[in-house]
């Protein structure tokens, strides 16, 4: 629901103050493009384009590229690809690929960045710098970043856990080995 890719039942979704249930389809898509950023959990990366071309692309699709290069190639020098931009996103590989799509889904400076398992194809150095990078971001740019992850402990101190269990919803203070847990950083 807050991805804004369902629409809910019954209630409303405020986003930034918006009450997004009444937005139609064409203001949908474009709120979502300016104010959500998404990881997903695969890169879900177009293989026929660059790494450059990838990152750029939210960018073009909401039609505002003013400093869009120069702000991707300062995202792909953060995530430490900048040597890789020319390459095809079909020839980097599963950690670089998560990378380049950590980078795209920051490159509109969202508000709100929903991130699905965004570690969870790394090797654990990589994943410590995905979660600085996250950190950084989310102060530097007052961003809120949502994390579903079955990996906690890579995550440390986060402002709110919402762990769920067989469909069900319940704080807890400490990180547990329930099912799945929703870090708020």
């Amino acid at each position: 629901m807050i991805g804004l890719l369902d629409r809910p039942t019954k209630g409303k979704v405020f986003i930034d103050g918006i009450d997004t249930t009444k937005l139609n389809e064409n203001k949908i898509s474009s709120f979502r493009n300016k104010k959500l950023g998404f990881i997903f959990q695969f890169s879900n990366l177009l293989s026929d384009l660059t790494v450059l071309e990838n990152v750029l692309l939210p960018r073009q699709i909401g039609g505002t590229n003013g400093s869009a290069e120069k702000d991707a190639l300062a995202l792909l020098k953060t995530v430490g690809l900048e040597s890789q931009i020319n390459k095809r996103a079909n020839k980097i590989s599963g950690g670089q690929a998560q990378r380049v799509a950590i980078a795209r889904g920051l490159i509109n400076y969202p508000s709100i960045v929903l991130a699905d398992e965004p570690t969870g194809n790394l090797d654990s150095v990589t994943s410590e710098m995905v979660v600085q990078l996250m950190r950084s971001m989310a102060k530097k740019l007052n961003q809120t970043f949502i994390v579903v992850t079955h990996e906690p402990e890579n995550f440390g101190v986060v402002d709110k856990i919402i762990t769920i269990k067989d469909g069900r919803t319940f704080e807890e203070k400490q990180p547990s080995e329930l099912e799945v847990i929703a870090w708020l950083i």
